[in-house]
């Protein structure tokens, strides 16, 4: 099976703990996820199948939609509600209308440096192992981008709480995007809880308990659930290759692109394409190139099988 499955995650367990349920419900070993949630967390959880575990980089630039829950006054080490209370401060000054006069500094493109308890590497190792060690080390700022951030609810007091909902990029922190408002408040804040409500096209009214997946799976229809590859990339252009030409894709030779006939959207110099077989069935991904002769032409960098009987390539 090859395909998506919008999995919705509930608070609890982690993202490595739901893709391998999924491993055991599907019976397969290459499963992966496209984005991690933390077992605080719950919604959307984009989990791969198969080939589709080789497209996941492609998948960095989807927007992620977010509902979160932050309480002003109280600053955590984990900048959430799971770790050690760092400070307090009587937020009962905070206002409505203060937040949403600082919300604007949140927007468009920003740096922020990602909290000690995430997966970014430093060293080779993940900032959350250090973190489990007792250790702090000094972070990179990296640019994010947030669409979107709109203030939902505010409850007033010592510890006042907000709810916002952020449409972002990928990379982005929740929890650290609340920290920083609280900081820029004056009083320190820290995310009490975090709903993904939509990754890229996948939303969290159409997504699948693992619970529920058992049960598609026992009916013997989880592969009904899946969403097609050839979907999953349906931004990027394509081009169709001839019966004739498709063992030769298969096969990672480079072709000129006038050998294809133009399908969706329209290909770009060092841009990857989609290469499909007749019936918008996905062979590989390649790379648009100029060619040592001046003239464009198409290298198969990804693979994959074409027909369910077909080892991949």
């Amino acid at each position: 099976m090859d395909g998506i499955l919008n999995v919705h995650k509930l608070s609890g367990p982690t993202s490595h703990d739901v893709v391998a349920r999924v491993r055991r419900i599907a019976g397969m070993k290459r499963v992966g996820h496209t984005g991690t949630l933390d077992p605080l967390a719950s919604g959307v959880l984009v989990v791969c199948l198969g080939n589709a575990t080789r497209v996941i980089e492609y998948m960095s630039g989807w927007q992620k939609l977010y509902s979160a829950e932050a309480v002003l006054g109280v600053e955590t080490d984990s900048e959430d509600s799971t770790g050690e209370v760092l400070s307090r401060c009587d937020a009962s000054r905070i206002t409505r209308a203060d937040i949403e006069s600082v919300i604007p500094r949140f927007t468009g493109k920003i740096m922020q440096v990602p909290p000690m308890v995430s997966a970014v590497k430093h060293q080779g190792k993940r900032l959350y192992e250090l973190a489990r060690a007792g250790k702090t080390v000094e972070r990179t700022a990296r640019e994010i981008e947030v669409y979107s951030l709109r203030l939902t609810e505010f409850e007033a007091g010592e510890e006042a709480r907000f709810d916002i909902e952020v449409i972002c990029s990928g990379g982005t922190y929740i929890r650290t995007l609340c920290a920083d408002i609280g900081k820029a408040l004056g009083c320190g804040a820290h995310m009490s809880a975090l709903t993904r409500t939509a990754v890229g096209e996948f939303r969290i009214e159409e997504a699948l308990t693992t619970e529920s997946l058992e049960q598609v799976a026992a009916e013997g229809r989880l592969e009904q659930a899946l969403v097609p590859m050839s979907r999953l990339l349906g931004d990027m252009p394509s081009l169709i290759a001839a019966p004739h030409e498709e063992l030769l894709v298969t096969n990672g030779v480079v072709l000129a692109l006038d050998r294809f006939t133009p399908g969706v959207g329209i290909p770009i110099e060092g841009h990857p394409v989609r290469i499909c077989a007749e019936g918008d069935r996905l062979m590989a991904i390649g790379l648009l190139r100029r060619g040592v002769n001046g003239s464009l032409e198409v290298k198969p960098a990804k693979v994959f099988a074409i027909n369910e009987n077909d080892e991949e390539a």
